[in-house]
């Protein structure tokens, strides 16, 4: 006891803490963080103590989930003092706020108050064990009631096994989003309804007042104009989205991403995902990395479970989910809903997401899935249940939060408006294609050149149009950079490590004879390509252009393989079309630091083997009509 207790702090609580604090009237609040999920709902209700002098925030961690891991790192980000658990449960405090059911709760000196971390109570989980509610002389005692056996576990959150310690209620108030829930816990566990407190939810009024900011937080996630944002999302467990399907082998994920990422046009499409924060810390930030890699170098968006998983939520125009609470808090904001998992046993079946299970559109993997994606966002109507059913007092959780929040501490409330914190902007994020890019291009009338682009297919692309191999310079097989026809790659255009643009593409187009065009792309509105005759352009978007500019160097290396000239670049530039969306580049010459008196060797042109043309070589501009480019594995 004595080594553990060399762990307790001794500021802002402890035996001495009055002789090294500066205010020692506080009232104590503390937050009982079980793991990382259950932490992000404390995040939300936090700010509502902000600017009060006259309360002291303290956080500890119950040890009681499975979930361990981030769990210090996140305590550390709080950056108010963290008691160990042993001293939290012998340390008086006003007020003790968890949003789980974890720990030994019964055992905390002061008022307890508990929330849902999710949309309400809705899953089934088996009942605590005796090891995570340890009987304690000092404050109420577990139930050691027997009850009668069910094959069913019981309702978290809703049922007598985690709400009465000792027969009497755990929490002295329990906080619901809708009376919807009044009515099944009155039914389940009526000693537990005189502590019910209508509160509302805070996450979702969150989402609800950032949803002004949504074309914010689309730019923000790399979705540009004309862009759909498509999201998956998986809650835990083996029959979630992400789970490999416990004891049917149902696992479809594997299948599914890289469909999804192959199928949709990468210029009209943005593939992002959100995981729950127990699978990031059950299997590891970089095992889950590692797991999703592959889709990761076509474009896939790993979003952050902690921070910006509610923006990408509110920027999505479709998620493909499971029976979690994103997926219901996606339908709660009006956003069509596919749903690739959905185990109805493991929910209540009162409960309204457990209707919205039943009835909302199933994910059919054996069909196109751009068809099920675009006819469902164009023909969606949101169901009424999932924003009624979510908070049946939208944008009021933070002023009824506060209100019981003091009145259990028994002190007055601050006179200034109960305000959550506005979710802030995610840091920008454009989508990084390393995976093969294989183009298709048409050109139309005038000066406008189509652009389809579709990241590692394992086939050639469907549809009209030339088509041609474009590649990241940092792809995972350099050694198919010799397939490429264009060859690209991103970085700053004063970048030490490349030298200037016009030396890296000259550099590039003398390792790879048989490229055709090489571009860098400096920024998001702009690249510099060099052409296999030598010429040095640049490509600039107009203002409402906002393509990768590498679709903008596909669509001259498409111009100049079809026979047309440099000269033949119209002086206003081109017209570059990305599905139903337009891009006006303009072609200039640039200055070429490459040139010979520089110091680097240009290009020479290439002589293309037996069988193959290269187009647009030396100053050539040789069509290859009907060309396909081979097939890579990278």
């Amino acid at each position: 006891m004595g080594e553990r207790r060399d762990r307790w702090i001794r500021v802002p609580v402890g035996d001495d803490a009055a002789r090294w604090a500066t205010r020692v009237r506080c009232r104590r609040v503390l937050l009982v963080v079980h793991n990382v999920t259950s932490a992000t709902r404390l995040l939300d209700v936090m700010p509502l103590f902000d600017d009060d002098l006259g309360v002291q925030l303290l956080a500890t961690c119950t040890g009681s989930s499975a979930f361990r891991s981030g769990v210090a790192e996140l305590l550390a980000d709080m950056g108010v003092p963290v008691l160990p658990w042993e001293q939290a449960l012998t340390t008086p405090v006003d007020l003790a706020i968890s949003a789980s059911f974890g720990g030994e709760l019964a055992a905390l000196k002061g008022k307890l108050i508990i929330l849902s971390h999710g949309i309400g109570y809705t899953k089934r989980l088996a009942a605590p064990s005796t090891e995570h509610r340890a009987p304690s002389t000092e404050h109420r005692a577990p139930s050691t009631e027997r009850r009668a056996p069910s094959t069913l576990s019981p309702v978290f959150g809703l049922a007598p096994d985690w709400l009465l310690s000792d027969g009497v209620p755990l929490a002295d108030a329990l906080v619901l989003s809708h009376p919807e829930q009044f009515d099944r816990l009155a039914a389940a566990c009526p000693e537990a309804l005189p502590t019910a407190v209508l509160a509302g939810d805070p996450c979702f009024d969150r989402m609800l007042a950032a949803r002004p900011y949504r074309d914010r937080f689309r730019r923000a996630l790399g979705v540009g104009r004309g862009q759909r944002l498509v999201l998956l999302n998986s809650t835990w467990s083996p029959r979630s989205l992400l789970g490999d399907g416990d004891n049917d082998g149902d696992d479809s994920l594997p299948a599914l991403l890289p469909r999804l990422m192959s199928e949709l046009p990468a210029d009209e499409y943005r593939v992002a995902a959100v995981l729950h924060p127990n699978i990031w810390h059950a299997h590891g930030p970089g095992q889950i990395r590692a797991w999703l890699d592959r889709a990761r170098r076509c474009g896939l968006a790993l979003i952050d479970p902690l921070e910006d998983w509610r923006q990408a939520l509110v920027a999505a125009d479709l998620v493909i989910g499971d029976h979690g609470s994103v997926t219901y808090y996606a339908a709660a904001l009006g956003t069509p809903v596919l749903l690739g998992a959905a185990p109805l046993e493991s929910l209540d079946p009162q409960a309204p997401i457990a209707d919205f299970i039943r009835t909302a559109p199933r994910l059919d993997t054996r069909s196109p899935l751009r068809g099920q994606v675009d006819t469902l966002i164009e023909d969606h109507t949101p169901q009424p249940g999932p924003p009624r059913f979510t908070s049946s007092v939208p944008g009021e959780a933070a002023a009824r939060l506060r209100r019981v929040f003091y009145e259990l501490m028994g002190a007055p409330e601050p006179p200034r408006p109960a305000l959550l914190v506005p979710l802030p902007l995610p840091a920008p994020e454009p989508a990084r294609r390393t995976a093969p890019l294989r183009v298709l291009t048409r050109l139309r009338a005038g000066a406008e050149v189509a652009v389809t682009r579709y990241t590692d297919t394992a086939r050639e692309p469907d549809g009209a149009g030339e088509a041609h191999l474009a590649m990241h310079e940092d792809t995972r097989d350099p050694g198919q950079l010799d397939l490429a026809d264009v060859i690209f790659r991103d970085s700053a255009p004063d970048d030490p490590r490349l030298g200037p643009p016009g030396r890296w593409t000259a550099e590039v187009l003398a390792r790879h004879p048989h490229c055709a065009l090489a571009a860098y792309v400096t920024g998001p509105a702009s690249c510099v390509v060099r052409t296999r005759d030598g010429a040095l352009l640049r490509l600039t978007a107009g203002a409402e252009a906002d393509a990768d500019p590498a679709a903008y160097a596909s669509a001259v290396h498409a111009w100049l393989a079809a026979g047309r000239t440099r000269a033949a670049l119209p002086a206003d530039g081109l017209t570059v079309r990305t599905g139903s969306t337009v891009h006006h580049v303009v072609v200039t010459a640039e200055v070429d630091d490459a040139a010979p008196g520089n110091g680097t060797r240009q290009a020479p042109p290439a002589t293309p083997p037996a069988g193959r043309s290269t187009a647009h070589a030396g100053g050539a501009d040789a069509r290859r009509a009907g060309r396909r480019s081979p097939r890579t594995g990278s």
